[in-house]
């Protein structure tokens, strides 16, 4: 099993194996649900709708993400990349879908399923995306040695790149977005302050409003 996804209802959880199949599990009963046969070699990341309706899955041999009906299997739609999707995302108002691949994050209108944006500036496959609780930015870990926090309103990168010293494999911002952890492969997890890196771009609105005070930049060794 190579990912897993909570429903937002807590009731269900999505896995996705390397035999390339998402499978929907009661979380009550422990029993499996639904089996959705991908025609992924393998599945790398599945991700649930706001809305509990549809999942997302994205994986090996083929440069496609996929959208399926989360209660029937059923394919909705299939999304071109041009190499491997390991990374999704849904803001919670359901109405842009976030991948990652090799190089651009694409964004998606899930009302048309057309792309709406492209966020340049990874140079390798992009491991992980994570959004901040309000949706305004997005950061990015990547096989390039980099994570990125991403402004949304403009689909542009906050500050320069956060530099690592191996590859990235996880982002995630604490509860009000203040602090920015990444998870690399020199056997360090990082936390960065956000909100200083927001107010030396001018930005710091991107963040709710409130107590402001953050953790400054440390290294959490392992």
């Amino acid at each position: 099993v190579t990912s897993v996804c909570w429903s937002a209802g807590g009731d269900r959880v999505v896995s996705g194996s390397w035999d390339g199949t998402a499978r929907v599990w009661n979380a009550k009963t422990r029993k499996e649900i639904l089996e959705i046969k991908t025609w992924h070699e393998s599945v790398w990341a599945v991700k649930y709708s706001p809305d509990d309706k549809r999942i997302a899955t994205g994986g090996f041999s083929e440069s496609v993400a996929k959208i399926w009906d989360a209660k029937t299997g059923k394919l909705i739609k299939t999304l071109g990349h041009d190499y491997i999707v390991q990374s999704l995302a849904w803001t919670l108002d359901g109405k842009k879908f976030i991948t990652g691949s090799y190089g651009p994050i694409r964004i998606f209108d899930t009302a048309t399923w057309e792309q709406i944006a492209t966020l340049e500036g990874h140079t390798n496959y992009v491991n992980a995306i994570s959004l901040s609780h309000n949706n305004r930015l997005l950061a990015s870990a990547s096989r390039d040695e980099t994570a990125w926090i991403w402004n949304l309103d403009t689909n542009l990168p906050v500050g320069p790149p956060l530099q690592h010293k191996n590859w990235v494999y996880s982002p995630a911002f604490s509860a009000n977005g203040r602090v920015l952890v990444t998870g690399c492969n020199d056997e360090n997890a990082y936390a960065w302050d956000v909100y200083a890196i927001l107010e030396q771009a001018g930005l710091e609105y991107l963040l709710p409003t409130g107590d402001v005070s953050a953790n400054t930049s440390s290294t959490l060794g392992h």
